[in-house]
């Protein structure tokens, strides 16, 4: 037994906090303390062991001494709210961020990831030793720092697991070859920390490397025994690699939910040490199924609890109210971070932005809301928060242009938020009005401000000769055609998500794009999965060019300069981008604009938007 307050840990989350120096700040402080409060134990961000093997430049170290204050700060009040630590160390062998100066690659190959990066150097015994005291010296500050726990990350394609797996090794001497021999380094490394220190050491495993030459779940099986056999305390259970399949890795929506249970299930099964399930543990729903299914114990939430700190006092029943979902869409958490700017959180907008709590006021005001999709659904549920009532106006059904965000392929789980959103509204007692509202229905109600949460529609270029296009009507199975030729009129979000569902349905699609390069904004995974799919089905796509008329069923295209004609074409969709949408002017005053009435923008930036706007009223 881990013996912890409860099975709930807070798994390792980049969080890309630090200005460089890999310390702890007051960023790391904030989150840390509102994520701490109901959970069993915190695992901590990934925390580098030598500054040349950072993932990003802003990562927590513990690499020296002089990042020991910090930690113990940290673990401190982590202490205080009643949860344990783990200090997570990782060597990250080949995976070490390219692009970072001074930085340097060591794996079991010298071949590069195949998904890119830098071509490392084969290790030999003196630099298997070198890698070995690193993560000893961390453990030991580790200890020193006040935590509870080390886990050492063994799977997800770093070093440890570029020894695992066949797919990578392709040592000739006692290292690589057999199972015994691939798994030899990673256990004499574990066992130089277990010796060294005197807290329980947890290791991180992939139970699948989800490719055909990879490791598979009957090797880790086998290994997972070892691990045991020499003293590690419990398993903690992932899927996939960084570098051969970052889907997995981040357990994106585009991968299916549930394959990281499975796994952990036939692991738990073979030791008698504590298994931790892990993998888009985002519903109360979701740890049921494990419980029954798995007979899992212990749960690593992630994401889950970057999108609601409070989801496991939701779920244990010591806080009131709905969990927030997380959509597993990694926009904000993994984009904040790979842009530079610290883990965000599309669905939160308290993460990373220094936004305080909505609290209760004494104040009674009132306020209407023109328009209940994400931003007006945002705005009333945070009034209301604050005491004030609220008449949320929609003309259709609540959730706007969200209404159609689930309905691409493999995107259904962007759902959860319309649901979440209804049943806040429908808790709160917030009184919605179904009505085409005019400025006339606003006059004389005694209303403190008018926000105007009205959002966009479609902007469509003038082209000669086009008559009938659609938008995104093909995203709704019973209006998808099929076995049908159609031109994709812009290569944005939203035209990739309509060309994916037609591809479901056997259309042959073509997207015209004015610019260089499609799905530009896109996530990178959705981004990167769309585009391989679209090429695998054949999809023409012409990059700089523009539809110039439409003549019958004719398309005139003009590219650099040059036209040509693409014919019989059956349907054209244009995509073209937005543009903000107010349906009349307000003759009163205060009125606030919000969302993408004010400017056009991604779901994060409505719903900040909207919250920033409670806060200020």
């Amino acid at each position: 037994m881990l013996e912890l307050r409860n099975n709930f840990i807070f798994a390792p989350v980049k969080l890309g906090y630090t200005t460089g120096n890999g310390k702890v700040n007051d960023k790391h402080i904030d989150f840390y303390n509102q994520r701490s409060k109901h959970v069993g134990a915190v695992d901590f961000e990934p925390l580098y062991i030598h500054k040349g093997l950072r993932e990003i430049p802003t990562q927590l170290g513990i690499d020296n001494d002089d990042k020991i204050d910090g930690l113990k700060k940290l673990n401190d009040l982590v202490h205080q709210n009643g949860a344990k630590t783990i200090a997570h160390l990782n060597h990250p062998g080949r995976m070490a961020n390219p692009k970072i100066p001074d930085n340097f690659w060591w794996s079991s190959t010298d071949k590069a990831c195949e998904n890119g990066g830098a071509k490392p150097q084969k290790m030999d015994k003196a630099m298997m030793n070198q890698a070995k005291h690193l993560l000893v010296d961390a453990a030991l500050r580790a200890e020193k720092s006040g935590f509870d726990f080390v886990e050492i990350q063994m799977g997800h394609g770093y070093l440890m697991a570029q020894f695992l797996s066949p797919a990578v090794n392709d040592r000739e001497d006692e290292y690589g070859g057999s199972f015994e021999n691939r798994t030899k380094y990673p256990l004499e490394v574990i066992k130089a920390v277990l010796d060294a220190i005197n807290i329980p050491v947890i290791a991180r495993i992939s139970g699948d490397e989800m490719m055909p030459a990879g490791f598979h779940i009957d090797e880790m099986q086998q290994f997972a025994q070892l691990l045991e056999k020499i003293g590690v305390a419990a398993l903690h259970v992932v899927a996939g690699s960084v570098c051969a399949n970052p889907p997995w890795f981040f357990q994106h929506m585009f991968v299916p939910k549930g394959k990281t249970w499975e796994l952990a299930g036939k692991i738990k099964e073979e030791v008698r040490i504590p298994v931790i399930f892990l993998g888009k543990i985002n519903s109360g729903k979701d740890i049921n199924i494990i419980k029954e299914k798995f007979g899992g114990e212990y749960f690593a939430l992630g994401r889950a609890l970057v999108a609601d700190p409070d989801f496991v006092g939701k779920y244990l029943g010591s806080v009131k109210g709905n969990i927030r979902p997380c959509l597993a869409c990694a926009e904000g958490c993994l984009g904040g971070v790979k842009q530079g700017k610290g883990l965000g959180c599309m669905v939160n907008p308290r993460v990373n932005t220094g936004l305080a709590a909505i609290e209760k006021t004494n104040e009674t005001k009132k306020y209407a809301i023109v328009g209940g999709g994400l931003a007006g659904m945002q705005a009333a549920i945070s009034l209301t928060d604050k005491g004030y009532k609220i008449d949320l106006f929609e003309k259709n059904e609540l959730g706007g242009q969200f209404n159609l965000a689930w309905l691409p392929p493999q995107k259904e789980s962007l759902k959860n938020l319309i649901d979440y959103y209804l049943a806040e509204v429908k808790d709160k007692n917030i009184n919605v009005i179904k009505k085409d509202v005019k400025e006339e229905d606003l006059k004389d109600k005694n209303y403190n401000g008018i926000i105007m949460a009205t959002g966009a529609v479609p902007a469509v270029p003038p082209i000669k000769g086009l008559k009938e296009y659609y938008w995104t009507e093909f995203l709704n199975d019973d209006q998808l055609p099929k076995n049908q030729k159609v031109a994709v009129v812009g290569g944005g979000l939203i035209g990739l998500e309509v060309a994916s569902k037609l591809i479901d349905g056997g259309n042959q699609v073509i997207i015209i794009e004015m610019l260089d390069e499609i799905a530009r904004g896109m996530e990178m995974i959705e981004k990167a999965m769309t585009v391989k799919k679209l090429k695998e089905k054949g999809t023409k796509i012409l990059l700089n060019s523009k539809l110039s008329e439409v003549n019958g069923n004719t398309l005139i295209i003009e590219q650099e300069g040059k036209k040509q004609s693409i014919e019989n074409v059956e349907k054209i969709v244009i995509a073209t981008g937005m543009k903000s949408y107010i349906p009349f002017e307000i003759n009163q005053q205060p009125v606030y604009i919000i969302g993408d009435a004010k400017k056009v923008g991604k779901a994060t930036e409505a719903i900040r938007d909207a919250y920033e706007l409670a806060l200020s009223l």
